[in-house]
């Protein structure tokens, strides 16, 4: 009988694979170090690829935020469904995903096509998703003057839609939030594009805000006259916000190209399943994930009921966003002298930026809900609000520049250990967090909705629902309801240590093992035509 040997079951299951850049005889890679410190080191990025990148942030963040931002505004106010139905309906869309999103994430880790892995599903599938979310945003306009909020039409309508919108979501959106890993193999490259789509993303949500809200507000106090009502609002930007995201998706898919060499046969799925396994660093953003699995502000998007009953009107409120406005040019600045912190360490100077949103949130939900006190203090909630977030939105930039890149490098760290690049699978791992979470988060949903004592069902008007306390915790939720999952995601990066020199030498031996494989399967005459490649690109 043989005998069990725990320190090799340990190896097989959590150490690096033999082919992988971890484990390769140094000396083979070696042979290849100069082509590796120039696919390391030479920006290969166009101008137009990083424009067509920001254009496509821009279009897709429009219909995107509507969904993320208003959904629940749209089905409570504009179809007006009873909210036990919506979040029925939620529930049972989650479970779809459970299966959905496993078969599209395997597929496309398998996917190696000359036009790469990800961009023949950025090229083909945006029309079918944004199509289908233009449509479920036009449902104001198939039952206005609906009022019954248990017509089972409603129902069976925002159910069918939600079903195709998220059956296309998985399979444009995998792949395609996955492209900037695979365009470029420079850090600089990605960090560059990482500030354009932050910039394009930034003023897009607020140009939507500026567009939806105000509009709403003037139909809600019968300065437009309109038969839809509020619901031909939504039709009209989700419409816009369609199609500039189904066009520049498909502009941005044709017009940029990987560049990242994958080994061109895939391991196998119940191999790669267990590769969640060798990297320590996701499995830690998993753990953490899964800890607030459960947690929910309500399921409501505060920040509109804010702007429009609080502070009086998204008009009103729109003088309070000019902190936020100003500071979102000065945080684009501020992205050079971010990085430089810390002799570059971004973990160090990530958790620092996140200190400083969390100090400002609970300023800003314990200060906003004390002046908090009937319409008559619609400017005081105001000028907490506009105080507070401009210093919040000051740190975004660097932020989400830091941020986005140790995601990429933690995915490089999988490829450094197992030769694969199986971000797909890894997604519809993390993606069921929510899913095996979804009933949990439900039933907590409805108890943070009974505590608020806000009804959704009446129409957004200033102080519509009377009551001093539903705003003062409409004001808290707003601000500190994502308090918790955000401290506890920042426990991982107090053990990210993959910086330095660490980080510098496993990319020089990524981009090693990318230059053999290569080589080894005649992608390039010789090194010397890659390395000139390269060197033209710069």
């Amino acid at each position: 009988m043989a005998k069990f040997d725990a320190k090799k079951l340990a190896e097989t299951v959590f150490g690096a694979e033999e082919n992988s850049a971890a484990k390769i005889d140094p000396a083979q890679l070696e042979k290849h170090k100069e082509t590796a410190a120039k696919m390391y080191h030479t920006r290969q990025l166009s101008t137009k690829e990083m424009i067509f990148f920001g254009l496509n942030s821009l279009g897709s963040t429009i219909a995107n935020k509507i969904n993320d931002n208003y959904r629940q505004l749209f089905n409570f106010n504009i179809l007006k469904i009873n909210p036990l139905y919506v979040i029925l309906v939620d529930m049972l869309i989650g479970i779809y995903d459970v299966l959905n999103n496993p078969i599209m994430g395997i597929l496309y880790d398998r996917t190696r096509t000359r036009w790469g892995k990800a961009r023949p599903y950025a090229l083909l599938t945006p029309i079918p998703y944004y199509a289908s979310t233009a449509i479920l945003y036009c449902g104001g306009l198939f039952f206005a003057g609906n009022n019954d909020v248990n017509d089972p039409s409603k129902v069976i309508f925002l159910f069918s839609m939600l079903f195709l919108r998220e059956t296309f979501s998985t399979i444009y959106g995998i792949p395609t939030g996955n492209l900037t890993t695979l365009i470029s193999p420079n850090p600089e490259d990605r960090i560059q594009l990482g500030l354009v789509q932050t910039y394009f993303w930034k003023y897009s949500g607020d140009i939507l805000a500026g567009v939806l809200m105000p509009f709403i507000e003037l139909v809600n106090k019968g300065y437009i006259n309109s038969k839809s009502g509020a619901g031909g609002v939504f039709a009209i930007v989700c419409l816009v916000g369609a199609s500039i995201g189904a066009l520049t998706s498909v502009l941005m898919s044709w017009n940029s190209r990987e560049r990242v060499i994958l080994q061109p046969k895939p391991a196998a799925t119940t191999k790669t399943l267990f590769y969640f396994l060798k990297n320590k660093y996701v499995m830690r953003n998993f753990i953490a994930g899964l800890s607030t699995g459960w947690w929910s502000s309500g399921g409501y998007n505060w920040d509109v009921i804010f702007q429009q009953e609080v502070c009086g009107g998204a008009i009103k409120a729109s003088l309070f966003y000019i902190p936020r406005q100003t500071m979102q040019i000065v945080t684009l600045r501020l992205i050079e002298s971010f990085k430089r912190l810390n002799h570059g360490d971004f973990r160090t100077t990530c958790l620092q930026l996140r200190g400083w949103d969390l100090l400002v949130q609970i300023a800003q939900g314990l200060i906003g809900a004390a002046v908090t006190k009937d319409a008559s203090t619609w400017w005081k909630s105001g000028i907490v609000f506009g105080v507070t977030d401009g210093l919040n939105v000051l740190n975004d930039g660097p932020a989400s520049v830091m941020e986005g890149e140790i995601g990429r490098e933690i995915s490089d760290y999988t490829e450094y250990l197992t030769g694969e690049r199986p971000d797909g699978t890894f997604g519809l791992i993390t993606g069921l967090i929510g899913k095996v979470m979804a009933p949990l988060n439900t039933a907590f949903t409805l108890l943070v909705l009974k505590w608020s004592g806000y009804n959704p069902t009446l129409t957004i008007l200033p102080y519509s629902q009377g009551s001093r306390k539903v705003y003062q915790k409409v004001v808290m939720l707003y601000a500190m309801g994502g308090i918790l999952p955000s401290i506890v995601n920042c426990i991982p990066l107090f053990f990210y240590d993959l910086t330095g020199e660490k980080k510098e030498k496993m990319y020089i031996a990524l981009n090693e093992r990318r230059a053999l494989v290569a080589k080894q399967q005649n992608q390039f005459e010789d090194l010397d035509a890659l390395a000139a490649m390269l060197a033209r690109e710069d």
